[in-house]
């Protein structure tokens, strides 16, 4: 990858977290993220630092991966000879339809899940990104990274996504940064740049509770595991902020860990949330 497309890549990772933080009300790490922020804007070549902020403006994807020979988010086929262009990386690109920068993966996930079928009612609600089969009412895992790769892997057992391997090191780079955990037991683990498909949440709790946050006073018991096509960025915040607002609430939680199967999970799931999730 060019070092400026790298670059920009953190950049874009870190203004995206900031508006998780928001969202999920974690207003503790803000002035730490503004300064990082402030700090990797202006180390930008003039002009690449002016096209960053004039394309933020328009939309959060400033930089996206090509997926299957085409911009990850507006979705419009490339020229071969432009794609190879960005995967030699000598210099940046833009796609010409949206204008966003382009880089080339190296290698991603794919969300493999089936598509509705014509004749299927439109699902509505926590329905559209989830199934009774992604939820995990009792998880064996007792550290982070391993509640991370139970989770992951019931996704790609179940048919929604492949290279759970890639998942768990791409949701662990990302808790790095920032953890996920907030307050109430609740965490919610992700992997952005997902190609194909659309938006994937999976549920487990751990009864018990693990430590999901480096020096937490408090255990972990709620996760949501989420996997973010590029293009689904922006209505994910709005996904967090409905699970955020509904987990805030005690009784909310209690019905969630009282659960011991699959089925009854996802039955207060969807009930849980249809006020907040639409």
């Amino acid at each position: 990858m060019h070092p400026l497309a790298n670059h920009l890549v953190q950049l874009q990772e870190l203004v995206l977290i900031r508006e998780e933080q928001k969202a999920r009300k974690g207003s503790h790490v803000l002035d730490d993220l503004d300064k990082s922020i402030q700090k990797m804007t202006a180390e930008l070549p003039t002009e690449k630092r002016q096209l960053f902020t004039k394309l933020h403006k328009k939309d959060r994807n400033v930089i996206v991966p090509i997926s299957n020979d085409g911009c990850a988010v507006c979705g419009m086929k490339l020229p071969i000879s432009l794609i190879q262009a960005v995967r030699l990386a000598k210099e940046l690109y833009s796609c010409p339809n949206c204008a966003r920068i382009l880089y080339y993966p190296v290698v991603a996930p794919r969300r493999v899940g089936k598509a509705r079928r014509r004749m299927e009612p439109q699902k509505v609600g926590i329905s559209r990104f989830s199934a009774s089969s992604l939820m995990v009412p009792r998880l064996t895992a007792k550290k982070k990274a391993d509640a991370i790769t139970e989770m992951a892997e019931k996704m790609e057992v179940e048919g929604f996504v492949d290279r759970a391997d890639i998942l768990v090191d791409e949701a662990l780079r990302r808790e790095a940064i920032v953890s996920t955990a907030v307050e109430h037991g609740l965490a919610f683990p992700h992997v952005r740049g997902v190609e194909g498909g659309g938006l994937t949440l999976g549920l487990g709790i751990s009864p018990k509770g693990l430590k999901f946050e480096r020096g937490a006073k408090k255990l972990t018991h709620i996760i949501f595991f989420l996997v973010i096509p590029t293009a689904a960025s922006a209505f994910y915040l709005k996904l967090l902020a409905g699970l955020t607002e509904t987990f805030m609430n005690a009784d909310a939680r209690k019905k969630l860990m009282k659960e011991d199967t699959p089925a009854k999970l996802w039955k207060i799931l969807v009930r849980t949330t249809r006020v907040h999730i639409k």
